[in-house]
């Protein structure tokens, strides 16, 4: 139904009382007379003048709907900037003073003009990226020869030759975007939200990082040595991992749903000779053990962390320390500053990990330009500054956790930290509370809000953007999402671990469409390959997979584990003399210049934001029982839009009538293995019986046909 032609009476089935649908629908017609009847001027009258939290969901949906109805082609643009707002972002601000200096006749106003800035910072990199220092006000202890210097050793060239740097003291350091009074991290615990949201300054967090990094020093470990955290994401995990780093350690990320298999693999892949730790999770009432995992990872010496303050942790390993004995070997140094070990500016000082196709996870590094891409990211496309609030609900195993620290911090930001589960009312009302202004989420937790309707009577209304990533977004979700807040916008970003932030993105400076990116991120430049492997012209609509420009600042040079070349770029086209780098999505890129993901290009899902190869699924479901010949995981995303669904393919030893009732209890048995073995987020949604599967004449499975077969099918 077109919007023009909504009556008060389908206002009110929508569940609005009789009196106020006929006041929403005197108010629509006053709009729509003003703005069209249709398009993107009436939405955004409509959702900014006549919407509210307050209104039942269906209403929002039938006058979205309604208003783009037989919208073609692209995605309906959900929000639109205003030329004031947009002058007045980070990015805004800069192109009114530096504008004409960087564009020339080009610039015309901040909203206009963001395209050609992009294409700026790919073609100029030496001037866009001496622009964002500059405007970041990042300094360096010893500065770079020159922004990029072409040479073989890096495809793409390699970033800030001769930098020194400490990406820990950059977060700490006072500077223009911060002071010694102003807030850092905004927490609470889960169970505690009748009680006021707690805070610590800048100040107090430079004193406690600097503790921590004098007590490491007394375990004589080597500088530059790994060191790992497998933690909850709390105010005690963020100050272990800025002290390892302000002390010239490196951090090995773990993320603390890992079982002990997978904990100790990424331990001896990083070397680590120490990790922190704790001894329980808490989630609600439940206690859920974390020491004795790490134990049964034969894990080194461990610095163990009690999850309840006053709780004296006993039965440790005879080497193994407990925090309060920890600090207690260097209380004598409190308040004295720690002097910061810089580094070279390609020195690592984290190691992450992504899931690769053999089942053994890629080692990343991140170097120290890696935060600065984070943190650069932050800025121009979030739009982060000083006085901001950032929430994400993640953990420092994953990339979103350190890309936090460094998003927030480095920009003067607060960040803002749940010590719970982060799907309830508890983590909204927090929201609220600490008055948090850029909300980072995942479709996963977006859906679980919605199902609760845990949002209800509470004020979103200090948001002033949402981001999302690591999985694909579903419309109705994310419009849901957006009325929480009185429809300000998602900001969509694509990226990984290797690259340290996003190569695709949205902006506060371009309309916003949901599920679907508006730009390459500043700084990138992002090719669309067609059936032959060769780029499609810039501009041009189509599909395929997406190929990466190698000069590109922060993304990975090195593997631990893997050959980095053989892994990104081997096998890749050659464009304007310079090798493309491998990314494995695929893409279509829209006739008005959207991007949409369309899944992986290779056999890694993406189950709930967390990439996993199919043979890892497979190994694991193949020995649940004597009856099964072998599987296929295939990730699936529903039409409707949404994260992948991992669907099972499976072969029989014997060919038999199978009833439903033998399918849900293999359903069962799959889950229970994939949970227990792998990962407790993991679920296999249908399992589809096959007589064989689909093989090349090499006898590989040929997922991407059953990938293909699959995504037929669940439309049925």
């Amino acid at each position: 139904m077109e919007v023009a032609d909504v009556t008060a009476e389908e206002i009110e089935a929508t569940g609005v009382p009789p009196v106020v649908a006929q006041r929403l629908h005197a108010a629509l017609r006053r709009i729509l007379s003003e703005r069209g009847s249709s398009g993107p001027e009436a939405w955004d009258a409509i959702s900014k003048q006549l919407l509210s939290p307050r209104l039942p969901f269906p209403l929002h949906q039938l006058l979205y709907y309604g208003c783009y109805r037989g919208f073609r082609p692209d995605p309906p643009p959900a929000w639109l900037p205003d030329k004031e707002n947009a002058a007045a972002t980070n990015i805004g601000r800069v192109l009114q003073k530096r504008g004409k200096e960087l564009l020339g006749d080009k610039y015309k106003d901040p909203a206009s003009s963001f395209p050609d800035l992009q294409t700026f910072s790919v073609a100029n990199p030496e001037a866009y990226w001496k622009m964002v220092f500059e405007e970041m006000d990042i300094s360096f202890p010893v500065p770079p020869s020159c922004i990029l210097r072409c040479n073989n050793l890096y495809p793409g060239g390699q970033w800030l030759p001769g930098a020194y740097l400490n990406s820990a003291s950059l977060c700490l350091s006072l500077n223009g975007n911060r002071n010694l009074d102003d807030v850092a991290i905004i927490w609470r615990d889960e169970g505690y939200d009748a009680l006021p949201v707690n805070t610590m300054t800048f100040k107090e967090l430079r004193t406690k990082v600097w503790l921590v990094s004098n007590a490491l020093d007394t375990l004589g470990l080597p500088k530059g040595s790994a060191v790992a955290i497998d933690m909850p994401m709390t105010v005690t995990s963020v100050v272990i991992y800025l002290a390892i780093v302000l002390a010239g350690y490196v951090v090995v990320s773990i993320a603390d749903s890992f079982v002990p298999k997978e904990i100790e693999t990424r331990l001896n892949i990083a070397n680590a000779i120490a990790i922190f730790t704790q001894d329980y999770i808490l989630r609600g009432e439940k206690k859920l053990p974390l020491y004795s995992k790490v134990v049964e990872a034969h894990a080194p010496l461990a610095i163990v962390v009690s999850a309840r303050v006053s709780t004296t942790i006993t039965g440790l390993r005879a080497d193994d320390i407990s925090w309060h004995n920890f600090l207690e070997r260097v209380k004598h140094t409190k308040d004295i500053p720690y002097e910061p070990v810089d580094k070279p500016i390609e020195a690592f000082m984290n190691v992450l990990f992504s899931s690769g196709t053999t089942g053994e996870p890629k080692a990343i590094p991140w170097t120290h330009a890696t935060p600065l891409k984070a943190a650069s990211d932050a800025w121009s496309i979030l739009d982060i500054r000083k006085g901001d609030v950032v929430a994400w609900p993640t953990n420092l195993g994953w990339m979103m956790g350190p890309w936090l620290v460094y998003a927030s911090l480095i920009n003067g930001a607060s960040m803002a930290l749940y010590h719970g589960i982060p799907l309830g009312s508890g983590f909204t009302k927090f929201v609220q509370d600490a008055k948090v202004t850029m909300l980072g989420v995942v479709p996963s937790i977006v859906r679980a809000w919605k199902d609760k309707n845990c949002t209800t009577g509470l004020d979103w209304s200090s948001i002033r953007c949402f981001s999302s990533t690591g999985e694909a977004s579903s419309v109705d979700d994310y419009l849901w999402l957006m009325g929480r807040a009185h429809y300000k916008p998602v900001i969509e970003c694509c990226g990984g671990t290797e690259i340290g932030s996003a190569f695709v993105s949205g902006t506060l400076l371009q309309p916003q469409a949901l599920a679907a990116f508006s730009t390459s991120a500043p700084g990138c430049k992002i090719y669309i390959l067609d059936g032959d492997g060769n780029p499609l012209p810039d501009n041009v609509a189509g599909i395929g997979e997406v190929a990466l420009d190698p000069t590109m600042f922060g993304a990975s040079t090195t593997l631990l584990n893997a050959d980095h070349y053989d892994v990104y770029f081997k096998g890749m086209p050659i464009y304007n003399g310079k090798q493309l780098r491998r990314h494995g999505d695929i893409f279509m890129r829209t006739p008005g210049g959207y991007y949409r993901p369309y899944g992986r290009a290779d056999d890694v899902m993406n189950l709930g934001g967390i990439k996993v190869s199919s043979v890892e699924i497979e190994q694991v479901c193949n020995s649940v029982n004597d009856t099964i010949l072998e599987t296929a995981a295939i990730g699936v995303p529903p039409s409707s839009g949404g994260p992948e669904q991992l669907f099972m393919a499976v072969v029989f030893k014997d060919q038999y009538r199978l009833e439903e009732e033998d399918l849900d209890k293999l359903k069962l048995a799959f889950n229970s293995a994939l949970q227990k073995k792998l990962n407790p987020l993991f679920k296999v949604s249908f399992i589809v019986p096959m007589a064989s599967l689909p093989r090349t004449a090499s006898n590989k499975v040929m997922r991407r046909i059953l990938r293909e077969q699959l995504s037929q099918q669940s439309k049925i």
